[in-house]
């Protein structure tokens, strides 16, 4: 088990399956000494947790355990592209899409779900650059979907 799988466990998570894409594509792609992951959702055995917009159905605490699994779900995709963690020199930059009513403006305390994961899970190496963007609408009207570029 990887240096970054036990601090995972330490937390009481573990690193899930790669989770199916929901169309043509690839969950991870590597290219040189980088890992781009395709955006994640917070899907936990093969189910979305949530539907729904943050701000309206789905709250922003909701949101925040939401980008926490897409970032597990980020993780396991990077883990199945390099096969151990403890390869990832740093996460690079992380963008969080938040599909949230117009009037909510949260978005970066929904990405912090992920960014403390990243920071729990990989130490200085997971201190990142960050994107949260608010979006109409994602695929199966997920409230978060999440992408790492990480270097390895």
């Amino acid at each position: 088990m990887s240096v970054v799988e036990e601090r995972l466990a330490a937390l009481g998570l573990q690193v899930p399956e790669v989770a199916k894409p929901v169309a043509v594509y690839v969950p991870a792609v590597r290219s040189g000494n980088h890992v781009f992951t395709s955006g994640q959702l917070p899907m936990k055995s093969g189910e979305l947790m949530l539907t729904g917009k943050v701000g309206g159905e789905v709250t922003e605490e909701e949101a925040y355990a939401c980008a926490r699994q897409c970032g597990l779900n980020a993780i396991a995709a990077v883990k199945a592209e390099i096969g151990d963690l403890d390869l990832v020199k740093r996460i690079v930059k992380v963008v969080v899409f938040v599909s949230s009513t117009p009037d909510f403006t949260g978005q970066p305390k929904v990405a912090n779900g992920v960014s403390e994961l990243l920071g729990e899970a990989f130490g200085e190496a997971g201190i990142h650059a960050r994107s949260a963007v608010g979006v109409p609408v994602l695929p199966l009207d997920s409230p978060v979907e999440v992408e790492l570029m990480v270097e390895v």
